[in-house]
C-alpha cells in the first residue's frame, strides 16, 4: 500500500508538505511536539487544509489519544479522517480535548480564526512548532514553498576498491540568487543512522561543488560504508531541483560508472531496471526516502506485463538503503527481459548496479513510471503538423571503438503495447537506415544490436559515430501516450566494459507546441534553446561528450553551440564553438576541444557549460581511460 502522501502530481506540481515532514531536523521538533500533545491529555485535530492523514504516514497520530477531528469546508462534512467523522469547526466549544492541533504550516491566521472557540484552557499548536531555522529558508514567508526545500538525495559509498563522488555547481548565483548559495548535508548510513552532518561552503558564484566519499570518509574519520546523503541546498532562486552527477570509481579499471541525480520526488512506480545476464547480478538499491520504516511486503518487483509482484519480505528502516538483488525474487529472469519497481512513494529514483563475473561493474538508475496517463488519440495524427513529433534520441557512439544496444521500455500504466521504430543518422545529419520494432506488447522486451541492424542493411556510417532516433510507429496499429523511453547499452570492444543509460522522448526544435512540449526549463514551451552542464573527470581519465541535434520539423541547418570552460571557482577560463549538423551529432572530447594550457589553467573542479539560443541539443556525457574503462549517461541542463 502506498503512502498517503502526495509528493508530485503533474496536474498540481510538486509536494512541499512531504519534504517539510520528511528533513532530518524535523524528526527531532516533531518528537518534542507529540511529547508536550501526549502530555495534554486528550487532544483534537483541526485539519482546514486537508493535510492530517499525510502528517500521520510520518507521525502517527494514532499514537494520541485524538477525541475529534474538524474540518473548515462544508463541503469535507460526511468523511472520515484518522478513523473518524469530521465534525463543523464551529462544534469545537463542545470539546473535552486539553489541546488542539492545527495541521498547518503558517498557522498564525488560522489559530486566529479559532482561539474564541476553544474551551478555557485548552492548549493550542500547530505544524508551525516543526519549522526549520529561518536562516536555512530562501522565502520564511511561505514555508512550503518548493525553494525552501531544494533537496535530493545521493548514493555515496567508500569501500575497499570503490569510492563515490557527486559534481554539480551553483547554477543558482546565474539565475539571480544575491548570495551565493550554502549546502547543508547529512549522510545516513546503511542502517540508517546518521555518520555526519554539516554545511558545505560554495566557494563563490558559480563555483563547482563536489562531494566525494573519500574526503568524506577522511574528515569524519569513518569506517567502510554504504550510505545516502541528504543534500539540502539554502538561498537557490527559481530552480527547486537539485541536479548532479554520480561518478563510482575505483582503484583499478574494473570500476569506472556514472549516473544521474535521484530525482527527489519519490514515485509510485518506477520501470526499466534489467534482468542480469547469465553472467551478472543486478542489485537495486532502494533508499527510503522518510522518516519512517517501509513496512515489510510493502514493496517490490515484477516482470514488466506481469502480475506475479514479488515484495521485499523485511522492514526497510528510516533512511536506510537496501540492496534488492534481482535474482533473489526472480531467479529465472534475464536479459532482455525486464521489471517494474513498485515503490509506494517510500522512495526516490532508485539507482541499480550490474555485477560481472571477472570485476567490473556498472551504475545505472530507473525512471519514473506514469500512473495518470491515457493513450492520446491525437497522436497518430500529430505527423502532419509535428513530423516526427515526440523523439528519443541516443548516441551511436563510435562505432570502432563501442558496440550499441537499444531497447525500448514500457514507462506507463496506459502502455499495453508500444509501436515504436528506430531511425539511424550519420553525425552528418543523414538517414542511413530504418528498424522497426512493429507494435511490441507490454510483456514482451525485445534488444537490438545496432551494428546487426546496420549490417544487414548494408548502411553505415561515413563519420564514424551518429545517432538512434525512437519515434512512435503506428504502421502496425497500436497507441500511445507521449512517454516514449528506452534503454541504450554500450561495450567498449578493446576492454568489454559496459555502460547503459535511459530517458525519454520528447518533441524538439519546433515552434509550434503541444501540449507541454516542446518542454522548456525556464519557461512555457517551446524551449529551443539550450544550457548543459558538462563535468570533467580528473587525469588520467579524459571527458567525452555526444550532443544531437534532433528536429521534429524543420530547424536551423546548423546549430551555433559554444563551450564555455569554468575552473572550480566559477571563472570563465576559455570558450570554443561547435556546429552541429540539423538531424545530426557530434562525439568530441575535452582534451580535442581545449588545449592543453587552457586545460591546465581550469584544474580540478573544471567544468564546460553548453549553450545554444538558436536549437535544443541533447547530450551524454561520459569518462574514458584509454582502451581500458569508460562511463556515460545523459547529461542535465538548468
Amino acid at each position: 500500500m502506498a503512502l498517503k502522501v502526495e509528493t508530485f502530481s503533474n496536474a498540481k506540481g510538486k509536494s512541499g508538505f512531504f519534504k517539510a515532514l520528511g528533513h532530518p531536523l524535523t524528526v527531532p521538533r516533531a518528537t518534542d511536539l507529540y511529547a508536550k500533545l501526549h502530555a495534554s491529555g486528550k487532544v483534537a485535530i483541526y485539519d482546514p487544509q486537508g493535510l492530517a492523514e499525510g502528517l500521520n504516514e510520518f507521525y502517527p497520530l494514532n499514537n494520541l489519544n485524538v477525541c475529534g477531528v474538524y474540518v473548515q469546508a462544508v463541503e469535507d462534512f460526511g468523511k472520515t479522517v484518522l478513523g473518524k467523522a469530521v465534525e463543523p469547526v464551529t462544534t469545537l466549544p463542545h470539546t473535552t480535548a486539553r489541546a488542539v492541533l492545527v495541521v498547518a504550516f503558517d498557522a498564525e491566521r488560522l489559530m486566529d480564526h479559532i482561539r474564541h472557540l476553544l474551551p478555557a484552557g485548552t492548549g493550542l499548536f500547530s505544524l508551525d512548532a516543526l519549522r526549520l531555522p529561518d536562516a536555512m529558508l530562501t522565502n520564511p514567508g511561505r514555508y512550503l514553498d518548493p525553494l525552501n526545500f531544494a533537496t535530493n538525495f545521493g548514493f555515496l559509498r567508500d569501500t575497499r576498491g570503490s569510492h563515490t563522488r557527486i559534481t554539480t555547481c551553483d547554477y543558482w548565483s546565474g539565475l539571480g540568487a544575491k548570495t551565493v548559495p550554502r549546502v547543508w548535508c547529512c549522510l545516513f548510513d546503511q542502517a540508517g543512522t546518521v555518520l555526519a552532518q554539516w554545511e558545505e561552503t560554495i566557494p563563490a558564484a558559480g563555483a563547482s561543488l563536489i562531494l566525494d566519499s573519500k574526503e568524506i570518509r577522511q574528515r569524519f574519520d569513518l569506517d567502510d560504508f554504504i550510505a545516502s546523503l541528504f543534500v539540502h541546498v539554502l538561498g537557490v532562486v527559481r530552480h527547486d531541483v537539485v541536479k548532479y552527477a554520480l561518478d563510482v570509481y575505483g582503484d583499478d579499471d574494473s570500476v569506472l560508472s556514472c549516473t544521474h541525480d535521484a530525482n527527489a520526488w519519490p514515485s509510485d512506480l518506477y520501470a526499466g531496471l534489467p534482468a542480469p545476464h547469465e553472467n551478472e547480478t543486478v542489485i537495486m538499491w532502494i533508499q527510503n526516502s522518510h522518516p519512517v520504516a517501509i513496512p515489510a511486503h510493502s514493496v517490490g518487483i515484477n516482470l514488466m506485463g506481469s502480475d506475479d509482484l514479488r515484495l521485499v519480505p523485511v522492514e526497510i528502516g528510516p533512511f536506510s538503503c537496501y540492496p534488492l538483488n534481482v535474482a533473489d525474487f526472480f531467479p529465472g529472469a534475464r536479459w532482455p527481459q525486464q521489471f517494474e519497481v513498485q515503490a509506494g512513494r517510500y522512495f526516490v529514483r532508485p539507482r541499480y548496479e550490474v555485477h560481472v563475473r571477472g570485476g567490473r561493474s556498472r551504475i545505472a538508475h530507473v525512471n519514473v513510471e506514469r500512473n495518470d496517463l491515457k493513450a492520446d488519440p491525437y497522436l497518430p495524427a500529430l505527423a502532419q503538423y509535428l513530423g516526427k513529433s515526440y523523439i528519443l534520441p541516443a548516441p551511436i557512439l563510435p562505432i570502432a571503438q563501442w558496440h550499441s544496444v537499444m531497447q525500448p521500455n514500457p514507462m506507463s500504466t496506459a502502455q499495453h503495447d508500444l509501436p515504436v521504430a528506430a531511425l539511424f543518422y550519420d553525425a552528418s545529419g543523414i538517414e542511413v537506415g530504418r528498424y522497426s520494432f512493429g507494435c511490441l506488447p507490454r510483456n514482451t522486451s525485445v534488444a537490438v544490436e545496432i551494428d546487426a541492424v546496420l549490417a544487414g542493411q548494408a548502411a553505415s556510417l561515413p563519420s564514424g559515430s551518429g545517432h538512434i532516433e525512437l519515434i512512435y510507429d503506428f504502421s502496425h496499429g497500436g497507441s500511445a501516450d507521449g512517454w516514449l523511453h528506452g534503454l541504450f547499452r554500450y561495450t567498449q570492444r578493446a576492454s568489454g566494459h559496459i555502460a547503459e543509460t535511459s530517458f525519454g522522448a520528447h518533441i524538439y526544435n519546433t515552434v509550434l507546441t503541444y501540449r507541454d512540449e516542446p518542454q522548456s526549463y525556464a519557461s512555457a514551451p517551446p524551449g529551443l534553446s539550450t544550457r548543459l552542464f558538462l563535468r570533467l573527470g580528473d587525469a588520467p581519465l579524459d571527458t567525452f561528450c555526444h550532443l544531437i541535434y534532433p528536429a521534429s520539423t524543420t530547424w536551423h541547418a546548423h546549430s551555433d553551440t559554444h563551450l564555455s570552460l569554468f575552473d572550480g571557482l566559477g571563472d570563465e577560463i576559455a570558450e570554443a564553438s561547435l556546429h552541429v549538423p540539423l538531424s545530426g551529432s557530434i562525439h568530441w572530447r575535452y582534451s580535442e576541444v581545449f588545449d592543453a594550457s587552457a586545460r591546465q589553467r581550469a584544474g580540478k573542479g573544471a567544468y564546460i557549460i553548453i549553450r545554444d539560443v538558436t536549437c535544443r541539443l541533447f547530450g551524454y556525457h561520459g569518462l574514458v581511460n584509454g582502451d581500458h574503462a569508460f562511463c556515460m549517461d545523459h547529461m542535465f541542463g538548468f
